[in-house]
């Protein structure tokens, strides 16, 4: 028996797909088709794949000419299928002429002839609508922003705006942004959809004006301060069909989203207790973060990611909520915290005065999950037991700032007509800004 072995994404299935399955399918007897996995695919910058893996899989099958199908998880893997299943052609299109000669060694290469005027890249740039978005503010995260929005395809940043023009056009022309609006309702008249990274103060108003302008919005983390303002956007936002999403970075990275997936599963047994810390230590005290006019403090600026994995997997309905506070001068150098909930307790530690080891740990009845520091920039994990043969390593890719991650997801919502995402639920949102409305009325909390 002759066994053909092929490779691809298979996203937005078209004919060009059909015909190289079919031309690698008369090479032999017997057909292997490899379907890219997620991960894999954002690894190879792959961001904007619309289709997950299952879908694909599911594409390949319909067609009939697949004897076999596998997942590719892993740079290498295509040596090690060759001699797991015995393969005598490795088959790919012709873009890639050359580029697989190194398997000669083990197979034979052949390169298949591309259907011509039809690609996944053609079909997605038709298909999608460019967005045109609108920065608000130009503070110190906004380059970043910028030079994350060039790896997404589907969006553009046409417009800024800041409440000093000055600095807004001098952005504007480092970062080879075209526009400069002299106000906010201007630049909303421009644009599709807005990123907003102004203080956290700003955010509810900001966001409102540009929901009832018809506009989707992508708001830096804190949404808002206060429950019931978060609330209030989202039912607004979902009254006008637009969308509205917190832009907390971790909640969209790949490794972070695979976690919690494998403990929700069931990999570490029922959570029991889970542990997150982030800290920051600035040396200049005259920054935002330290003005309590401007919501200064630890917990309103960092406490957005520890509270990720623990409502995540503990859900929003907790019991009991506690606070334990370092103050100077108006605001919040260290704060832990203490979320209760029926069978287990979260619990987070946030310092910008105060250095703590910034790692996540989430407790089992069958063993436990560590993510070290920064573990809000996940890239690695283990999930660890008793039995320390048992012990799992999972290493991934944390691609630039990781903002691109929340934009992609952005930009997909607005393209698949989707009003919120399940990485960071609405109601996880609103739990998030009820957290700090508790902090800011000083419930359950005590000085140390």
């Amino acid at each position: 028996m002759k066994k053909v072995i092929t490779y691809g994404t298979y996203d937005l299935f078209h004919q060009g797909h059909i015909n190289l399955l079919k031309r690698a399918k008369a090479l032999g007897d017997w057909l292997i088709v490899g379907v890219t996995n997620d991960n894999f695919d954002r690894n190879r910058g792959k961001l904007n794949v619309c289709k997950n893996v299952l879908e694909r899989v599911e594409a390949v099958k319909a067609t009939g000419l697949a004897d076999q199908i596998i997942i590719e998880d892993y740079v290498g893997q295509k040596i090690d299928d060759i001699e797991k299943y015995d393969v005598d052609i490795f088959a790919i299109g012709s873009d890639w002429e050359g580029k697989f000669d190194y398997l000669n060694e083990y197979c034979q290469v052949v390169y298949l002839p591309r259907t011509e005027g039809i690609s996944s890249t053609q079909l997605r740039a038709e298909a999608s609508k460019e967005v045109k978005l609108g920065m608000v503010g130009a503070g110190r995260i906004a380059p970043r922003f910028v030079s994350e929005s060039r790896h997404v395809s589907g969006i553009r940043i046409t417009t800024v705006c800041d409440i000093d023009e000055a600095r807004a056009a001098e952005f504007a022309s480092a970062h080879g942004i075209e526009n400069v609006a002299p106000n906010y309702g201007a630049m909303l008249k421009e644009v599709d959809a807005v990123y907003i990274a102004t203080p956290h103060l700003t955010h509810y108003a900001l966001i409102k004006e540009a929901l009832e302008s018809g506009r989707h919005v992508l708001c830096e983390t804190p949404m808002t301060l206060d429950d019931e303002e978060a609330r209030e956007l989202y039912t607004l936002a979902e009254e006008r069909g637009l969308v509205l999403m917190e832009a907390n970075k971790t909640a969209h990275c790949p490794a972070f989203n695979h976690l919690m997936s494998m403990i929700k599963s069931g990999e570490i047994g029922e959570v029991v207790d889970i542990e997150a810390s982030l800290s920051k230590v600035w040396g200049d005290p005259t920054v935002r973060e330290f003005d309590p006019a401007q919501a200064g403090g630890s917990l309103y600026e960092l406490g957005s990611y520890p509270f990720l994995p623990i409502i995540k997997l503990m859900g929003t309905d907790y019991e009991e909520l506690r606070f334990y506070s370092r103050m100077a001068n108006g605001i919040d150098i260290f704060t832990k915290g203490e979320m209760v909930y029926k069978k287990g307790v979260g619990s987070f530690k946030l310092g910008l005065g105060v250095k703590t080891e910034g790692n996540l740990v989430i407790s089992g009845t069958k063993g436990y999950a560590y993510v070290p520091s920064p573990w809000w920039k996940t890239d690695y994990f283990e999930l660890r037991y008793e039995d320390q043969n048992q012990n799992k390593k999972f290493f991934y890719k944390w691609d630039g700032a990781g903002l691109r991650y929340e934009l992609v997801e952005f930009v997909k919502c607005i393209v698949d007509g989707r009003l919120s995402s399940a990485r960071l639920r609405r109601s996880e949102s609103i739990c998030m800004a009820g957290i700090m409305q508790k902090f800011r009325q000083r419930e359950n909390m005590i000085e140390i």
